[in-house]
């Protein structure tokens, strides 16, 4: 398995395969930015909580929609999960001001943004969300092998998606394919590109 594209996405800068893309905004702003530059034909991204436009955000970057396939997988590990949407639903709860929202419950769910990741780009492989303490590199590439492991499945978007915030928000994703070039995908590359910084020349 190797490392065919990467990226990292925070607040205030966006990375792809190791150099700047040139983003306006920070935080929202910047989600924002990033669909009108590389999606631009999916207006439900304005509907989903920031952890979903984040993922999906992130996957356009690495590759586009295109014929629906079966042999790519998403594997998605993240601190909080959806704790960020969570607590919006949560005011529409509250005993003052009761009125439930369900286009904020659907957000609610831990794998809702692998689900919109497969959905916007018609894959049909497996889709995995986990919730772990921390970013795990090791984590991170045992259970993507682990999927992998499965002859049907050629590649996987996986990586790490934390939000704990509208403005707050970590990724860092990869796509993993059998047969291709790149970097190696293991626990020491993940590693390196989450705590690589990139330094503008």
């Amino acid at each position: 398995m190797r490392i065919a594209r990467w990226c990292r996405i925070t607040p205030s800068s966006v990375v792809v395969d190791g150099k700047a893309v040139s983003v306006e905004g920070t935080g929202s702003l910047l989600l924002k930015d990033l669909y009108r530059k590389f999606i631009g034909d999916y207006p439900k991204f304005f509907k989903m909580d920031t952890l979903c436009r984040l993922g999906v955000a992130g996957a356009a970057l690495l590759d586009s929609p295109g014929e629906p396939r079966e042999d790519r997988a998403v594997l998605i590990f993240s601190a909080s999960g959806p704790l960020c949407n969570d607590t919006h639903y949560q005011k529409t709860i509250s005993e003052e001001d009761y009125f439930p929202s369900p286009s904020l419950f659907v957000y609610t769910l831990a794998n809702i943004v692998t689900g919109e990741i497969s959905i916007r780009n018609h894959w049909k492989g497996d889709t995995s969300a986990f919730v772990i303490p921390g970013f795990d590199a090791g984590e991170i590439v045992a259970s993507t092998l682990s999927c992998l492991a499965d002859p049907v499945t050629r590649s996987a978007i996986c990586g790490w998606a934390e939000c704990s915030g509208d403005d707050s928000f970590d990724l860092l994703m990869v796509l993993a394919a059998r047969d291709e070039g790149g970097l190696p995908f293991d626990a020491e590359t993940l590693d390196y590109l989450y705590g690589r910084t990139y330094q503008e020349p």
